[in-house]
Formats: C-alpha cells, structure tokens, sequence
C-alpha cells in the first residue's frame, strides 16, 4: 500500500493485510496465551525462526496490526508498541545504554522525560543537556563514549524547534544512534526518517489517537542506522539485517523484560482512532494559528510561543520542516499582574486538564502543574514563568475557542 496517500493508507491497512472473514478491522485478541499444532513450532516461535507470537506481554495479532500501522506511516521498517509513551522511552533508553555510556539531549523536553534522564544518571549513564535549536551545542558536546543523542521535534512546552536535519547529519557521520520523540509533530506533519532518525518514538495517546481515551507509545526502527557501529548490541540479538538489531533488543530487553504491555483492547481503540489524524490535525493546526494570532495581540498577554508565529526563533525552520502546519501546541505567558489561576477559571469551553493533542483544547498552568517538582530554578533556565498557559489546541469551532479565550482574559483578576 506504499503507493497510497497517507490517509488512504491508514484506513484501509487493516482490511487489505488481513481479511479475516472479510473484517474491515483487526479483531481484538484478548488471549494472553498461543498454541501450536507441535513443540517444533512452539520452539521456532520461541527462536525467531518462524513467525508468530508466544505470550501476551510480548504482543497479539492486535498489536502487531497497529504496529504495522504506526509503521506505514512512518514508513519505517518495524514497529514495538508500549502501554505508555514514558513506557517506550523508557525501553529505548534502559534496553540499549549501560552504565559509563553517554547521552546527548535536549535541554527543552517534557517534564516527565527530565524526570526520566534524572534517573538515567543516577544508575550511571552520563547526561548532557544542550539546546537543540543549535546543531552546534550537540557537536561540541559529543565525547568517546557518546552512543546517542535525543531530541524532541517541536518542545513541550515551550515549543522550540530543534535543528532535526543538521543534528541528523553530524549522527550519520559519527555514527551515533539518533532518537526523535515525534509525539508533537506526529508523522502527519513530518516523518523521523526525514530527518535522519535511527529511532522515532510516538506517544500513541496524543494526535495518533486522538480521543483522550486510550494510552499508547511506539519505537519505530527507520531502518537508517547499521546496528553493527554500536557496542551495545547483546550478541544473541545479531540476527538478520544489522539495521533491525536495535528494535529486536528494543522488544525483548525493553518489552518482553520490562513488561510495559500495550493491551489488544487499547490498541484497537488507538488504530480506530488513528483513522482520522489527518483530517484532525488539520483542523488542530488551523485553529492553533488563529488562536495564537489573537492572543499575541492581547494586552494582557505578554508572549506567545508557537512555531507558526513570525516572531517565533525558529519560525522558517518549522515551515521548512513541516509545510506550513505547526502542530497544536502552544505556550503563553499572561503578563505579571494577571491572575493566572481567575484567568483559566473564567474559560467555558476550553478544559482544565494535562494532555496534549486531543479533540478539546486543553489548557493548564505549567509552572504550578507538570512542572512544579522541577523547583523555580530550572522552570526559569527552561523559561516557564508562573504566568505560562501550556494550551493544546483542539477541533473546535475556532470562533468558539477565540471567544472563549478572550472573554477569559477580558475577565480575570488582576
């Protein structure tokens, strides 16, 4: 189906891969459990020799169908699905780093995956933090040791736009494995391989899904990178085509032992949903500049970050990127003497929530939510004021949510 455009694709996989009585969908498989016709079998399952599938936790018809999903459209060579997307980063980083190796990352990621390179440190993998707005900095930073480097495509929340091309570049050549968390960008704006990336992580929960009714993550291999220049590879793991070594010890060390399993039922839900991420994205992109394009001219706000603003530092970046569609994400600052908390309470249409990429607008505030345990500190080194909204723009009418928006900031206390 690679001939298909990307919607068409996505609709139809299922019922064209597998017609299992004709279904338009992959039924849900709920068994944990496989058997086979003789032991022969079940070992060669077991080996890898013949296709299959051995345990529940490990994966089901149903997941191997939104794997192959998730893969068409980031036209990579195989997909893992995982039960959360912190899940799936968490199997890249655990499954392929050791203690004394080396990290590059962006100084700009969510809370939760700053949280997680904390840990990461703690057990012995070195962590450096660069802006990766700045091919530069990661250059400058890479050492012997270095085995990989990982940025997201648009930050969360302060939406900046790392140098995914040039960044992918200086990883070819010093053959680095090159990990790019897509979640805000979502293979709908721009595919990871473009970029370079040996590993593309998706948030499944966000714009793929779309309902904020399902929680998925997903590792795609692109097929870029040769798994033969990186040491960390277990020996039992050199099996076929060195380009797939990464996600076969991805899925056994950071799946099978880890056991952070996306169930047949949620991704069901997530392949259904993924049907119209197109179509959403659209609306969600459309709207997003227009919302910011008010608010940026509001007297009581102070700023507003969004990559399809002309005053935003990577504005020509984001339009060579991604075409002219800049993702839902947005961060404004309201000025000092605006009452953030009567400000948000004073909203009817947008909902006080954490989650992104959602059919409603979501709002909250930052500073006093999801990055509240970072300390004042490193909110003020990542820019989060205690006035910034994290607002993840919807499908709404967009007059609805600029009236809303507005009557809010109209309104509120100061």
């Amino acid at each position: 189906m690679s001939d298909f455009g990307f919607t068409t694709q996505i609709v139809h996989q299922d019922h064209l891969a597998h017609r299992e009585h004709g279904a338009i969908f992959q039924p849900i498989h709920p068994s944990t459990e496989f058997a086979y016709a003789t032991a022969e079998d079940l070992a060669a399952v077991f080996q890898g020799r013949q296709a299959g599938f051995t345990y529940g936790r490990t994966g089901t018809p149903t997941t191997a169908a939104l794997e192959a999903k998730i893969t068409a459209m980031e036209k990579g060579i195989g997909t893992v699905c995982f039960a959360t997307g912190m899940a799936a980063l968490n199997a890249i980083f655990f499954a392929l780093l050791r203690q004394g190796d080396h990290l590059v990352a962006s100084k700009y990621v969510f809370g939760n995956t700053n949280s997680l390179l904390l840990t990461l440190g703690s057990l012995g993998v070195e962590i450096t933090l660069v802006d990766a707005t700045d091919a530069s900095q990661v250059e400058a930073a890479i050492r012997p040791n270095t085995r990989m480097v990982f940025v997201e495509t648009i930050a969360n929340p302060g939406t900046q736009v790392a140098d995914l091309k040039a960044i992918g570049d200086l990883c070819q050549t010093r053959k680095l494995v090159y990990v790019v968390d897509s979640t805000l960008s979502s293979p709908y704006l721009r595919r990871g391989r473009d970029f370079g990336a040996s590993l593309v992580i998706n948030s499944l929960s966000k714009h793929i899904s779309g309902h904020g009714n399902a929680l998925g993550g997903a590792v795609t291999q692109t097929g870029l990178y040769d798994w033969t220049h990186f040491p960390n590879i277990y020996e039992q793991y050199h099996k076929g085509e060195s380009n797939t070594w990464g996600l076969l010890q991805i899925k056994k060390k950071g799946l099978r032992d880890m056991g952070g399993t996306l169930s047949s039922d949620v991704a069901h839900r997530i392949a259904a949903g993924a049907e119209t991420m197109a179509l959403r994205m659209d609306r969600i992109c459309s709207n997003a500049l227009a919302l910011a394009t008010v608010l940026q001219a509001h007297p009581r706000v102070s700023r507003v970050h969004y990559p399809g603003l002309a005053s935003h530092a990577q504005h020509e970046r984001a339009t060579e990127f991604f075409g002219g569609l800049y993702g839902g994400l947005m961060g404004v600052e309201l000025k000092p003497e605006v009452d953030v908390f009567d400000c948000l309470n004073h909203l009817k249409v947008a909902a006080l929530a954490t989650h992104l990429g959602d059919n409603r607008t979501l709002v909250l505030p930052a500073a006093h939510t999801i990055y509240y345990e970072m300390g004042p500190e490193r909110r003020a080194l990542m820019g989060i004021s205690d006035g910034f909204l994290r607002i993840s723009v919807g499908i709404e009418d967009e007059p609805d949510l600029i009236g809303d928006f507005t009557q809010a900031l109209d309104a509120a206390r100061a």
